[in-house]
C-alpha cells in the first residue's frame, strides 16, 4: 500500500474574480521509504500539491490519501520542512526541536534520548542554548528539520527547504539529508526546482507541466546507494539530467507557444 495516493487532483483557485486552474488529473503515488521528488517550473503547483498531502488544503475535485486514510487536516504523521526554517526566536535550539513533544505531552524523560541523538545527526552538539539569531542559514534548516523527525512522522514533506542557501551551503545540506535519510528510510515527498538536487537525493523524480500542473513523466533514479555529492559527475547521473532537461525544454517551448496563440 502507497504511503501517499493522490487519485485525479484537480485544484482551482478564485482570483481577482476569474478562476485559475493550479492542478489538473493529478495521479501519484509514494511508496513507503521512497524518495519522491518533484520537479517543475515556478506556479505549475508543486507547492500546492504538497499543501494537500500536508492538509493545508483540500482539492477541489479528487482524492488525496496517507497510509489508505483521506487527508483532512495537518498531521503530526505528516512532517513538513519548509524553504525558511520559521524557527521560534525566543526558544534555544533545544527549546524549538522539543516544542513538538512537548505539546504532545510527553516528558522529558521521553525524547530526551532522540533529542541528543538527533542534534549529533545534524551536526548541531554543543549548538542546544544557541537562539536562532546565533546560528547560519543552514544551521537553522538543521534546527528545521530535527524539529520534525523528533516526531517521527510516517511522511516527511520538503518544500524547497534548501532553495535560501548558497550553493556551497546547500551542498552540504545534500549531504546531511542523505545521511539522516539513510538513518531513518522515512517516506519524503521533495519539491525543487533543481534538477541535480532531485537526482542527487531521490529514488524517483516527476517532472510537472507548466499551470495547470500535469505529471509530465515520472523517472526511476537507479543510481546506486549510498549517495554522494561526488555522484553527481557520474556519466549516468549525467544521462540522466539530460534527459530530465529536454523534458523540461519540451515543455517551456510548449507554454511558450500556447501563450504567443493567446494573446
Amino acid at each position: 500500500m502507497p504511503d501517499v495516493q493522490l487519485h485525479d487532483v484537480w485544484k482551482e483557485f478564485v482570483k481577482r474574480g476569474r478562476t485559475v486552474e493550479a492542478l489538473q488529473a493529478i495521479d501519484f503515488t509514494v511508496e513507503p521509504n521512497e524518495f519522491a521528488a518533484i520537479l517543475g517550473p515556478s506556479g505549475c503547483g508543486k507547492s500546492t500539491l504538497l499543501n494537500m498531502v500536508a492538509g493545508f488544503d483540500r482539492p477541489t475535485r479528487g482524492r488525496v490519501l496517507v497510509a489508505d486514510e483521506p487527508v483532512e487536516a495537518p498531521d503530526p504523521k505528516r512532517g513538513v520542512v519548509f524553504q525558511e526554517p520559521a524557527l521560534f526566536p525566543w526558544y534555544t535550539v533545544l527549546d524549538n526541536i522539543t516544542f513538538g513533544p512537548k505539546t504532545m505531552g510527553q516528558s522529558p524523560a521521553e525524547y530526551r534520548t532522540k533529542v541528543e541523538t538527533l542534534l549529533d545527526q545534524v551536526g548541531l552538539l554543543g549548538f542546544a542554548s544557541h537562539y536562532p539569531a546565533e546560528l547560519s542559514g543552514g544551521m537553522k534548516q538543521r534546527v528545521g528539520i530535527a524539529r520534525v523527525l523528533i516526531m517521527e512522522p510516517r511522511v516527511l514533506l520538503m518544500d524547497e527547504p534548501f532553495g535560501s542557501l548558497d550553493a556551497q551551503t546547500r551542498s552540504l545540506m545534500h549531504e546531511l539529508l542523505l545521511s539522516v535519510w539513510e538513518r531513518h528510510h522515512q517516506t519524503v515527498l521533495f519539491i525543487t526546482h533543481d534538477i541535480e538536487e532531485a537526482l542527487l537525493l531521490a529514488d524517483s523524480v516527476s517532472v510537472m507541466t507548466a499551470r495547470p500542473g500535469r505529471i509530465k513523466k515520472r523517472l526511476a533514479v537507479d543510481l546506486p546507494r549510498p549517495r554522494t555529492v561526488e555522484l553527481t559527475t557520474s556519466p549516468l547521473f549525467n544521462e540522466l539530467k539530460r534527459e530530465v532537461l529536454a523534458l523540461i525544454r519540451e515543455e517551456s517551448r510548449r507554454a511558450a507557444i500556447e501563450k504567443t496563440d493567446s494573446l
